[in-house]
């Protein structure tokens, strides 16, 4: 595949960073306010449910089992095929009604049936996975933010993960807005974007530090344009190469799998944007307003 060089670029990004970081403010402003009045679409894993795992004596297509399921009203479950006749069935009802009349639909569109498993997951469980998930995340950024501050300066370190803050914000956002569902899947997307926009940020706070002996010279904001431009071959392959898997995902992977990567796709596309208008621009006016690093 064709690289883009970038090296001959001279884009002006810090010209805009007020207006853009405005429009960020905003955004975070409003999801916020999504995840304050529509909250998540939890799962079944987050809130007790009905887990059932089949066996059918066919080879069966999942799209069948939805459109049998959704004749009693549990279209929306998560159904998952381990293979051709084999399919985990999610549901957030735990009345022992409900799986009576899935097991019923089952057996009169689909055909004969073997049980596998049948699990409760109850509101407890539901409480501690929601606790544990968001354990996860807190040490994960707390872990990213001591290694910023050893590796660079103190400042840097700030601004990665105001820009890590920013992406998983949008995020959350993001699915509040859509209403897709919230899984264990979802945590691990997560801190999997985390990683991809941490490894973004650090790339162009790096090329910062290597050039920051020219900052009284040449000034902070010619400083970081320039090393904005010289990374931004790198951050664009890189994106580009991601995201061509990630739409294909979204796009065929089916409901489960597209739900897994259109947090990957949100992710890609704030966390390239966050390492150059969200952290770059904080060091900017951080280092306008007090120059002695």
């Amino acid at each position: 595949m064709a690289t883009f060089d970038a090296s001959r670029l001279n884009f002006q990004f810090m010209k805009y960073r007020k207006i853009l970081v405005g429009l960020s403010l905003v955004c975070i402003v409003a999801s916020i306010a999504l995840l304050c009045t529509k909250g998540l679409n939890l799962g079944v894993d987050f809130t007790g449910g009905l887990v059932l795992q089949v066996k059918f004596d066919q080879p069966t297509d999942i799209a069948n089992v939805r459109s049998a399921l959704s004749k009693i009203g549990q279209g929306n479950a998560t159904i998952q095929a381990f293979d051709q006749n084999d399919v985990l069935l999610r549901f957030q009802a735990q009345d022992e009604q409900v799986r009576k009349n899935v097991l019923a639909v089952l057996s009169s569109d689909i055909g004969g049936y073997k049980i596998l498993r049948v699990d409760k997951i109850g509101p407890v469980v539901g409480k501690e996975l929601r606790a544990q998930a968001g354990y996860s995340l807190f040490l994960a950024l707390a872990g990213i933010l001591i290694y910023m501050a050893y590796r660079f300066r103190l400042r840097f370190g700030a601004a990665a993960v105001a820009a890590l803050m920013h992406d998983v914000i949008l995020m959350l956002g993001a699915y509040s807005l859509t209403g897709k569902e919230i899984s264990v899947t979802f945590i691990a997307a997560v801190l999997t974007v985390a990683g991809y926009s941490l490894n973004d940020s650090i790339v162009v706070l790096d090329r910062i530090r290597e050039n920051w002996g020219s900052v009284r010279s040449v000034g902070i904001e010619k400083l970081v344009n320039t090393s904005v431009n010289q990374t931004l071959s790198r951050t664009i392959n890189t994106s580009v190469t991601t995201l061509l898997p990630v739409v294909a995902m979204f796009l065929f992977g089916g409901e489960v799998i597209s739900n897994f990567a259109f947090a990957f796709l949100v992710g890609i596309a704030v966390g390239t944007y966050s390492s150059i208008y969200i952290a770059s621009s904080l060091l900017v006016e951080w280092y306008s307003r007090s120059p002695k690093f």
